[in-house]
């Protein structure tokens, strides 16, 4: 996890910025949360939760948020930006997902795993992030982890490197096949990562014993063609986020959007 954690200690205002780019992604999430959380002031493990910006938008509402991340320069940033928003998170936590033996068993409302997952290469240290999860969580709390597709790098090749299928055909074929990405570090690529078919997710988390409650696109439908939908505000731009929500949980759209939030409850 060496290149992940030096990946976001660089690029913590990069990553806060990235959802007020992607405005879709983070009120469709936030929609979700609000349709599946328990009312404040419930508690909450936010792991991987980079530069906190789920977590401080959730203290705003109530809820007891402690941030979790293996980069200490995110959990800094986000002490920053929660005392300029002004609110106070629950606590700040240096740690790997993998492994959270520093929180009691059964002892929060919900965990957020937003990141994790597709940082994690191998299926065994996937799981062990979700066994942690499940075990910190009160009987019947609720997991939301995030994923991101198989098909995503090839959308994003289309519209910004259309020559790579070419320029990197093997690469790009073990990726396809696979759903690892070794990054290019020299070229500054997204650090590496595991891209999840939409298929294995229902199977892989009510394996580790969740029960489903729902698979949302975060994107809807408009991934890489948000542009302008994000410039909207006011009941337009509502009514395009509850549209996005509403599609995103179909599993025809599922494919096709960059990010899927899985929404279970621990058996």
């Amino acid at each position: 996890m060496t290149d992940v954690k030096r990946f976001y200690d660089e690029k913590a205002q990069y990553e806060w910025d990235r959802l007020e780019r992607h405005r879709t992604e983070f009120a469709v999430t936030m929609h979700v949360f609000r349709d599946y959380l328990p009312k404040p002031p419930a508690t909450i493990l936010d792991v991987g939760g980079g530069p906190g910006r789920y977590a401080i938008a959730l203290a705003e509402q109530g809820y007891a948020v402690t941030l979790v991340d293996i980069s200490a320069n995110c959990l800094e940033f986000a002490k920053a930006k929660a005392k300029e928003a002004g609110v106070a998170l629950a606590g700040y936590v240096h740690a790997d997902a993998t492994d959270l033996e520093q929180f009691p068993s059964q002892s929060y409302d919900a965990v957020l795993l937003m990141g994790p997952l597709y940082h994690l290469l191998t299926k065994k240290k996937r799981e062990r992030a979700l066994g942690e999860a499940k075990r910190v969580l009160k009987t019947t709390g609720l997991l939301f982890a995030a994923f991101i597709t198989r098909y995503a790098p090839f959308r994003y090749a289309a519209k910004h490197e259309p020559d790579l299928i070419l320029k990197q055909r093997q690469r790009m074929k073990r990726l396809l096949a696979t759903g690892i990405h070794k990054a290019r570090v020299q070229e500054g690529e997204f650090t590496d990562a595991y891209f999840a078919h939409p298929s294995e997710i229902k199977p892989f988390i009510e394996k580790a014993g969740f029960e489903t409650l729902d698979l949302v696109a975060c994107e809807g439908i408009i991934s890489m063609i948000e542009e302008k939908v994000n410039e909207l505000t006011g009941e337009l731009w509502e009514a395009w986020v509850e549209l996005n929500y509403c599609l995103g949980k179909d599993p025809t759209v599922h494919g096709v959007a960059e990010h899927l939030l899985y929404v279970g409850r621990k058996k």
